[in-house]
């Protein structure tokens, strides 16, 4: 249970300061030790009310028209992820989870090193929105959202509003589609309800640092350990 109260303080934690990487930072904390179908509901369920409070918080940066086709492409997409997850061999998620991380890690990097946003296209915007809509359903991951929503908003404050609703879209469906599956179970219940105040607190500590840290600095940081913990999630599974 140690493992689970260290994921959800560091994961919201993330959160708080960043606006996401909490799904990547809390299952990749928990995957050496748990299948992803264990740790994905609960992680939904813990993110819910922290996608919540932050839309609320930065309510007046949303823009509507940035985030409406997003979640649509979300939910088409989640479609299937859902239906991989409650179906798949679990070695296969992990091996594909690893390697999903490396990737967004060094998108990341990529993105960060560009001395400017760069205006995408609609086939471009359909093509991160699927993707980012399975990888969602799969493992709850959002950070390719992050990275789209990156280039498209213009300070932290517009960045946080915006992917939080589309988050809320998105783990509104899921909740309903994990529950019909029967993915979201009374054991799931449990451990979110004894996880909920551990969230709150690091979310709390994370919004709190927002206002002191260099976010680019502390995305940085995140975005090594999750490409370190990438790498070492595919070959603990390989071998």
């Amino acid at each position: 249970m140690i493992w689970w109260v260290i994921a959800a303080i560091c994961a919201f934690f993330v959160k708080g300061l960043c606006g996401f990487a909490n799904t990547l930072v809390f299952t990749t904390i928990l995957s050496f030790g748990n299948n992803n179908i264990n740790i994905s509901p609960v992680e939904l369920i813990l993110g819910y009310p922290s996608n919540a409070i932050l839309a609320f918080k930065e309510r007046r940066s949303i823009k509507w028209s940035v985030c409406i086709p997003l979640a649509i492409l979300v939910i088409v997409g989640s479609i299937p992820g859902v239906l991989f997850l409650k179906n798949s061999d679990t070695t296969i998620i992990k091996i594909i989870f690893g390697l999903v991380i490396i990737c967004i890690g060094i998108e990341m990097v990529l993105r960060e090193m560009q001395a400017k946003k760069m205006k995408q296209s609609k086939v471009v915007l359909g093509i991160i929105g699927f993707l980012a809509g399975l990888l969602c359903g799969l493992y709850g991951i959002g950070a390719l959202l992050g990275a789209y929503m990156n280039r498209v908003t213009d300070d932290s404050h517009s960045f946080k509003a915006n992917i939080c609703v589309v988050f809320l879209v998105e783990n509104s469906f899921r909740v309903i589609m994990y529950s019909v599956l029967g993915i979201i179970t009374f054991q799931t219940i449990k451990q979110v309800i004894v996880l909920i105040p551990l969230m709150l607190l690091g979310l709390a500590l994370g919004m709190l640092s927002s206002k002191i840290l260099d976010e680019k600095w502390v995305k940085k940081i995140v975005t090594i350990m999750l490409i370190i913990s990438g790498l070492a999630l595919v070959i603990n599974s390989v071998v």
